[in-house]
């Protein structure tokens, strides 16, 4: 049984799972990040709703829809649990959705931005470990794209992505009703959109594009 189990190790690609592993810390990561910040902004804009449902976490657990993960890894776009807001809490519904939303994809700009900062300065100070290379590389090619890569998508103005309801604001109640009702049929258009290609190259060059940039900025 010894030697099974041997040539089972010997046989495992530990660099792949690794690289695996620290994939989904980073997804785990932005998608936290992302979720806790729309209900921060919520409630600083006068809606307890998500911290009474213990949304104000940074506890992976708390926001991850396990289908929208897997999604996110086979169709190029995942979800995480969305935040519970009441817009009847806000002095102005539209604006303070608006604002609710903004909030994510903002979080994960900064969020890359922090990252790329803390790559800078293993890169300049810290001694050389094993463990801080893979920690410098992890912040620097893993987790700084991705979460660049997470707000830019957000900023899509296709239901439910975050980008619809900053759109939104901008339209007539009534354009702004009819649009909120057929929210839930937006996940429809993004997974045809993903299947056939439509915007990804487009989204890859912001990507690279925002991300460029940020290193440029703070290297």
């Amino acid at each position: 049984m010894l030697h099974y189990f041997q040539e089972l190790l010997q046989a495992l690609d530990v660099g792949s799972l690794l690289d695996a592993l620290l994939r989904v810390a980073a997804v785990l990561l932005c998608l936290t990040v992302h979720e806790t910040c729309h209900g921060l902004a919520a409630y600083l804009l006068g809606d307890p709703t998500a911290k009474r449902m213990r949304r104000l976490s940074f506890n992976p657990l708390r926001h991850i829809d396990w289908f929208g993960l897997a999604m996110m890894f086979f169709a190029g776009f995942g979800w995480a649990k969305p935040v519970p807001v009441d817009d009847r809490y806000f002095k102005k519904p539209k604006l303070g959705m608006a604002l609710t939303a903004l909030a994510g994809p903002v979080s994960n700009l900064l969020l890359a931005v922090l990252m790329i900062f803390l790559s800078k300065l293993i890169y300049l100070y810290s001694p050389y470990y094993v463990w801080v290379d893979e920690l410098f590389s992890f912040l620097l090619y893993v987790a700084a794209p991705l979460s660049v890569g997470l707000g830019l998508f957000n900023l899509i103005p296709i239901p439910p992505l975050d980008g619809s309801k900053l759109f939104a604001a901008f339209l007539p109640d009534r354009a702004y009703e009819k649009l909120m009702r057929y929210e839930r049929y937006g996940i429809l258009v993004l997974l045809a959109l993903s299947y056939f290609g439509v915007m990804s190259n487009f989204i890859s060059d912001a990507i690279v594009f925002v991300y460029t940039f940020l290193l440029n900025l703070i290297y």
